[in-house]
């Protein structure tokens, strides 16, 4: 069972520049949420410093959309969302310099 996750708006620069990666249910553990996948992908940042681009509080930072099959995770329940195989996860950021 996987899932798929795709990482835009830069956030692919946090992840050795992968914007599509392709994770098996069972690397995130017992449980099989966006919280389990949020911290497994910002367990993958290497720098602190970066990770805190993605990654603040236990959640993804502000300013970064998360859809699940093309659905805000807002009206699916957020951290709490229970993955599924096939499902895809895309992360967004609206973060940029100027």
């Amino acid at each position: 069972m996987a899932i798929k996750v795709e990482l835009l708006g830069g956030l692919d620069m946090l992840f050795r520049k992968q914007k599509e990666l392709s994770l098996e249910l069972a690397e995130l553990g017992e449980v099989k949420t966006l919280r389990s996948l949020i911290h497994f992908m910002a367990e993958k940042i290497e720098s602190p410093t970066q990770k805190e681009l993605f990654y603040l509080d236990g959640t993804v930072r502000p300013g970064i959309i998360v859809l699940v099959n093309d659905q805000d995770w807002e009206l699916l329940d957020k951290e709490d969302y229970n993955l599924e195989d096939k499902d895809q996860v895309v992360f967004v950021s609206t973060l940029h310099g100027g």
